[in-house]
């Protein structure tokens, strides 16, 4: 049987290299698509301020994005060396995804970044402006395909499982494509990336206000930036609420993690604004709760209801009990691909085949003819997530949303009335906002991957099942080693952006002056 601190520490070493590789992800999605918008500005009005704006965020951009790159590459080599089994079982369908991300979006984006960096003096402003279209319609196109990839883990849709090989067959690859959680989830994800490259720029662009350095660019930057991100946050909590809905329906558990609820009620259903969810004893130790409000929430309705976490746990134990059979008959087919007796067994009980799985981490010798009414109960309260994180996770990710709507809605107003570099408040606020969006959507990842547990893939592939089998010592070393190389990006990172953002943009002007801030 698998080591459980193994387990562990493969789930830490993903989650670690993930949410660092995380940090770089969304300021390159937006930042592409935000230099597009600013040199559409300057092909279209023909003003060279716009020009230095493109060029010095270009700057930015492919510093991040060449972190970005190192971290990603990295970060997909443990699907290979430390989820053998979980390659294995998904690699006919997971792998697609993948392989057209490389080869359309990724090779796509890195091509033009050469053309769009280089460019400038090279090609017309019309063909410069494709360039940078297309590398944006590149790093975007990488992210839908990821994350088609990571919606097939959360909703394994478009693929069946073959009992005689163990492994997920591509099906339907428009099932695949459009699965509901993947096209929610991408919408939500590129909105938030519009966001953070928005609060981004705007904070940059107030520094230099404090500092009363290149105004004209900075009072520009700022004002695109900022009705970029009004856009950019409003979608963002419109597209929450839908993948929340979605979720509802395909993780239940997920969703009663998320807002800590133990016992089944009727509806309407009141929502746990805030509470300490207690595991253990499956039941929260202090909450406060808003009266019909997760009805509204989760279902539009004050009719509507979700299952609870007690409810969810019967069911688990019924399936599990339901899949037990279907690994029994995988195992005579492993042995027998011909034995008509096992196939049929195992297509009366497949689609818990799962759960099965589940249990096995508990029975006698991996022996499913011993597994005890304990062991299915035990098994059954493993499909519920680690509650505290889930619920705290979300409500910081909903409370930066809020936060970061209302900062942008203020900051557009206030540009638009030319306030901005008179209100050093204000600015700093803006400075002490840079960091908020990257939070936002490290807590995002929070709620998508720990909500999901205890599988890989959803209801099909469990956790403890799908590492490969490595020491601890290996497993330690291996982690020690990926925080540290990622720590040294992270400072590289970091020293190369305030260097250049400390040198600010390429002057324009006559003797490089720089232009004091003014109207349009």
């Amino acid at each position: 049987m698998v080591n459980d601190l193994v387990v562990e520490l493969s789930r830490i070493q993903f989650a670690a290299t993930a949410l660092y590789h995380f940090l770089f992800v969304p300021l390159t999605l937006g930042l592409t698509v935000l230099l597009a918008v600013m040199e559409t500005i300057y092909v279209t009005t023909g003003r060279e301020i716009y020009k230095e704006m493109a060029q010095f965020w270009t700057k930015l951009l492919l510093i991040n994005f060449a972190l970005g790159v190192a971290t990603g590459l990295t970060m997909e080599f443990q699907f290979g060396t430390n989820w053998s089994f979980y390659s294995s079982f998904v690699g006919d369908t997971f792998g697609a995804p993948l392989a057209i991300e490389g080869l359309m979006a990724f090779f796509m984006e890195s091509t033009f970044i050469g053309l769009m960096v280089f460019g400038w003096d090279r090609l017309t402003k019309a063909q410069h402006l494709i360039v940078t279209y297309l590398v944006a319609l590149g790093s975007n196109f990488s992210a839908l395909w990821i994350l088609i990839a990571n919606s097939f883990m959360q909703h394994p849709a478009g693929a069946e499982f073959n009992p005689i090989t163990m492994r997920m067959e591509l099906a339907n690859f428009g099932e695949l494509f459009f699965n509901p959680d993947a096209q929610a989830k991408f919408v939500h994800t590129v909105l938030a990336g519009y966001v953070t490259a928005a609060i981004f720029v705007c904070g940059i662009s107030a520094w230099y206000m404090l500092k009363r350095r290149h105004l004209d660019f900075a009072r520009r930057s700022f004002r695109v930036a900022s009705v970029f991100g009004v856009m950019g946050a409003a979608g963002v909590l419109t597209l929450g609420d839908a993948l929340g809905y979605v979720g509802a329906h395909v993780q239940p558990t997920k969703l009663a993690a998320m807002e800590a609820l133990w016992e089944a009620e009727p509806a309407p259903m009141a929502f746990n604004a805030i509470a300490f969810p207690n595991q253990a004893e499956q039941r929260n130790d202090f909450a406060i709760r808003v009266p019909a409000m997760l009805s509204l929430l989760v279902t539009h309705s004050l009719s509507g209801t979700v299952p609870a976490i007690d409810q969810l746990e019967v069911q688990a134990r019924e399936r599990i009990r339901n899949g037990i059979p279907a690994v029994q008959a995988m195992e005579k087919l492993s042995a027998d691909p011909k034995d008509a007796e096992a196939l049929a067994r195992f297509k009366a009980h497949g689609k818990d085949v799962g759960y099965g799985f589940l249990v096995q981490r508990y029975a006698a010798g991996g022996d499913l003819s011993k597994v005890t009414d304990a062991d299915v109960a035990r098994a059954a309260r493993d499909t519920i997530p680690e509650v505290w994180i889930v619920f705290w996770a979300f409500r910081a990710m909903v409370g930066f949303g809020l936060l970061m709507l209302a900062y942008t809605v203020l900051a557009m107003l206030m540009s638009l009335g030319n306030r901005v570099q008179h209100n050093r408040w204000f600015q700093w606020g803006a400075v002490l906002m840079i960091p908020v969006p990257f939070l936002a959507c490290e807590m995002g990842w929070l709620v998508a991957e720990v909500g999901r547990q205890p599988w890989t893939v959803y209801e099909m592939l469990p956790t403890w099942l799908s590492v490969s089998t490595h020491s601890e010592a290996y497993m330690i070393f291996s982690l020690s080693g990926f925080i540290l190389l990622y720590t040294i990006f992270a400072i590289i990172e970091i020293f190369l952006m305030l260097h250049f953002i400390r040198k600010g943009p390429e002057p324009h002007g006559p003797a490089g002056a720089t232009r004091l801030a003014g109207a349009y």
